[in-house]
């Protein structure tokens, strides 16, 4: 991409019209291996990509790891900065379980803010299924979550109040989900009714 600035307006990214937004010379592009350049690996998503690799383990796996929690969209060569804050998040996910794997890494503390923005339902499943990974090879998770679905999951829950803003910040309840659906604040009005109903309604997380 070529990036035109304009002198009173946001700067302008046009395709390369050498390479066609391929990245690589002609010459580069012609070597190809099961019959895919390094330009088509690079444009696979990572569930594309998750065969083409089959017969690579290490590779195989971190891709298998991507799409567990639920990135399988993202291209091979996608950016880092164009990658949101949650999809960015997952990334590093994807990193320490590759490690937990390789040499062990217990006793490790995660910090996530929000990973569920932007996330499917089914994807949000995926999701929950790392993080108890990561909490059964010995590891702690803390998370900053408005999503039910993940703070039904959890082992202690701190809820933030009374309200929002200015009005909130003080520790209104505390304790494992059931204790908190039984406590008289919001997030337990809303947890009250989704242990009720069970996941899977749309409007739980409302």
């Amino acid at each position: 991409m070529k990036k035109i600035e304009m002198s009173f307006l946001p700067d302008v990214t046009v395709t390369c019209e050498t390479c066609g937004g391929r990245r690589f010379e002609p010459e580069t592009r012609e070597i190809t291996f099961k019959g895919a350049s390094v330009a088509d690996v690079l444009a696979f998503s990572a569930e594309e990509a998750l065969s083409f690799f089959s017969f690579h383990p290490r590779i195989h796996h971190a891709l298998s790891l991507m799409c567990e929690v639920g990135l399988g969209y993202i291209t091979l060569g996608q950016q880092s900065p164009t990658l949101s804050g949650g999809e960015a998040q997952r990334i590093k996910l994807v990193t320490e379980l590759a490690r937990i794997r390789s040499a062990g890494r217990p006793g490790v503390l995660y910090l996530l803010d929000e990973p569920t923005i932007g996330l499917h339902m089914a994807d949000v499943e995926r999701l929950i299924r790392v993080l108890h990974r990561l909490v059964d090879a010995g590891n702690t998770v803390i998370l900053i979550e408005h999503n039910l679905d993940i703070i039904a999951e959890a082992d202690w829950i701190i809820d933030l109040g009374p309200e929002g803003g200015d009005a909130g910040g003080y520790i209104v309840a505390e304790g494992p989900p059931e204790r908190i659906a039984g406590a008289e604040t919001h997030t337990a009005k809303y947890l009250r009714r989704f242990l009720t109903r069970g996941p899977g309604n749309p409007a739980d997380n409302s």
